[in-house]
Parts: C-alpha cells; sequence; structure tokens
C-alpha cells in the first residue's frame, strides 16, 4: 500500500509539471516534458541514510582489580607501585624464617632473638639461601625475631619467608601492637617490595585473607608422601631462564585450596610421574599441578614456590635431586623480585 501511495504521488506531480509546461507555452514545438525529468520524479536517486554518530562506549575495564582481597594483584604491572622507595636501597634481602608451628626440618632448632643470630649447624635452608644469594653478590640478613621484620623491612629489597608458618606475623608478647609485622608487611607490599614464598610459607598466616591473596588466592591443604617427580618449565620467564624444561626433583608436592588465580604459572609437577597422586581427602591436582608462579599484589612483586621441603635442596653439593635447578630457578626467582632483572613476563 505504501509503495503504490508513493508511485500515485509521482503520477500526480508529472501531471501538474506537464500543466505547469502546457501554461507556459510549452505545449508545442517538441516542448513536451523530457523523459529524463520524468524518469528524475518517478525514480529518484535513494536519499542516503545518516550514518548513526557511535554512543559513547564506557571504557572496558582490565580486569587486574581482585575485589575479593581488595587488591590491585594479577600479572598485569599496572599493580606495581613504581614509586622509586628502594631506588637507594642496596640489594639487600632478609630471610624470615619464624615459625609459629610445626617446624621443618631442614629449618633446624630455632634462632636466638635479633637480627642475624648465630646460625645453627642445622639451619640448612637458611644457610643455603644465604650462601647462594651472596654468590650472586646479594647481601643477606636473616632473622626470626616478628619485632625485627616488624621495624626493619623497609630496609630490603625483597623479604624471604622460608616455611615460616602459622601466625607467623602475630606477636603475641606486645601489649599494644601484637599485629604490627602484618602492617608493615601489607605497607612494605604497597610501596613496591617483593616478597619470596618458599615451601611452607603456604601453611602461614591461614587467618589473614591478605596473606592469601599475597599467595596468590592460594593455601596448603595437605600432600602426599615425599617421594621423586618430574618437575617441568611450563613458561619463560626470567626466573626459568637456562632452565632445562624438565628434570626430576624430590619434595612433598602440596596440594592447594584455594586453588592459585590470576599469577602466572611457572613451573607444575608432571602427575603422572607421582604415585601416589596425593593423600585423602583432597584428589590432588590431576590435570595441573601448579610448583611455582609469579605475581604483582597490592604494588608490590610476589614470587612464589611450593617446592623446599627436604635439606638436600639447599647444600652446596647438590646431592638432592634436581637440587642445581631449584637453587637456581630461587635465586633468579629473588632476583626478579628485587628488580635486578625483568619480573612475571607477559
Amino acid at each position: 500500500m505504501a509503495h503504490a501511495d508513493s508511485l500515485t504521488f509521482k503520477l500526480a506531480a508529472v501531471a501538474a509539471l506537464a500543466l505547469a509546461v502546457t501554461a507556459c507555452g510549452g505545449g508545442g514545438g517538441g516542448g513536451g516534458i523530457p523523459a529524463e525529468l520524468i524518469a528524475q520524479i518517478t525514480n529518484p536517486p535513494p536519499t542516503p541514510t545518516p550514518t548513526p554518530e557511535p554512543e559513547p562506549q564506557p571504557e572496558e575495564q582490565e580486569v587486574y582489580f581482585d575485589p575479593y582481597y581488595n587488591v590491585c594483584r594479577g600479572t598485569n604491572a599496572k599493580c606495581y607501585n613504581d614509586w622509586g622507595a628502594f631506588a637507594s636501597t642496596p640489594n639487600r634481602v632478609l630471610i624470615y624464617s619464624r615459625t609459629a608451628g610445626p617446624r621443618h626440618a631442614n629449618l633446624g632448632t630455632p634462632m636466638a632473638a635479633g637480627l642475624n643470630p648465630e646460625m645453627n649447624a642445622d639451619n640448612v635452608m637458611q644457610a643455603g639461601l644465604k650462601r647462594m644469594l651472596e654468590a650472586e653478590g646479594i647481601a643477606v640478613d636473616w632473622t626470626e625475631d616478628v619485632t625485627v621484620l616488624a621495624g626493619r623491612i623497609n630496609n630490603y629489597k625483597t623479604v624471604i619467608f622460608a616455611s615460616s608458618n602459622r601466625d607467623t606475623l602475630w606477636n603475641d608478647a606486645s601489649e599494644t601492637s601484637k599485629d604490627a609485622a602484618r602492617t608493615a608487611l601489607r605497607n612494605y607490599m604497597r610501596r613496591g617490595g617483593g616478597f619470596v614464598g618458599l615451601h611452607n610459607a603456604f601453611g602461614a598466616e591461614y587467618n589473614w585473607p591478605y596473606y592469601e591473596g599475597l599467595l596468590g588466592n592460594a593455601n596448603f591443604y595437605n600432600h602426599g608422601p615425599n617421594r621423586a617427580g618430574d618437575v617441568e618449565v611450563v613458561a619463560e620467564d626470567p626466573s626459568t631462564k637456562e632452565l632445562p624444561t624438565r628434570f626430576t626433583f624430590q619434595d612433598e608436592w602440596y596440594n592447594l585450596e584455594p586453588f592459585p588465580t590470576h599469577v602466572k604459572f611457572l613451573m607444575k609437577v608432571d602427575t603422572s610421574t607421582l604415585k601416589p597422586l596425593t593423600s585423602a581427602p583432597h584428589p590432588g591436582h590431576a590435570d595441573f599441578h601448579p610448583v611455582t608462579w609469579c605475581q604483582y599484589y597490592d604494588g608490590g612483586r610476589a614470587w612464589l614456590t611450593t617446592l623446599g621441603h627436604n635439606a638436600d635442596s639447599f647444600t652446596a653439593t647438590h646431592t638432592g635431586p634436581g637440587a642445581e635447578f631449584f637453587q637456581k630457578m630461587v635465586v633468579q626467582g629473588v632476583k626478579s623480585t628485587m628488580g635486578l632483572t625483568d619480573f612475571c613476563t607477559p
């Protein structure tokens, strides 16, 4: 119907034009309406449809803010606070191995209070870390004193939690600030500090959600028997540089709950080489069992590995299976959190 009305209008327009031409004396001498004009009236070119202006769209928000922990975290470097807070800090790290619960054998006898107390002969993990980092020109301090951590943490480019488990940052002896070390660690990360968590650092601070996020949204749940398995490098990174893509290592192979998220996975264990896979009641991570990863967290850098249970993984003689590669990985991970190399590269 709309088409018929349009055609009727066009024909009426032609007739009106014809009358006008006739009235002007155009009826003779071949002065009729040109066919081209009739064609233009009856079949005009289509009117171009104006292109609508695009509606302004909100900027796409990059997914790097974690509302659960209320921090910026993940693999996006925008989560790093590059404020230059450590620009004049010497290349020095702090090994923190205080335990507030079960103590791993490779940590040895608890140390005396203060900074850099005399190491006992059985403090194998601490001594091994000190030796391998000093060989790279990195100065090393150590402590198991929570007040030292709370008061001196900003003097270091990286703090290493060496199997420091349970409420390792809680100071019951303080009458005023029992959580001073927690506050210090949080502010340290926010000013761009480095954090390295080794092995039973995953068994620490269960009641402090911020720390769980620092580990990559992960916590220790349980482990199977201490046995050998094949570790596989799953990503290129400064911390995995020049490592073989696969090597045998021996550990407890922690099962995690929750499972890490928004991190860069660096290494995993080939679960087909673990027999048994795990111990009840956790089913284990049969499809993908990570053992090392990294992330930016609340302004700082965090590099994590669940490995490091056995004493011979830290000795200079490299007697443990894969010890040489494990130590190289740890040193490179520490250096990346210090800013001496690139960190957690895309």
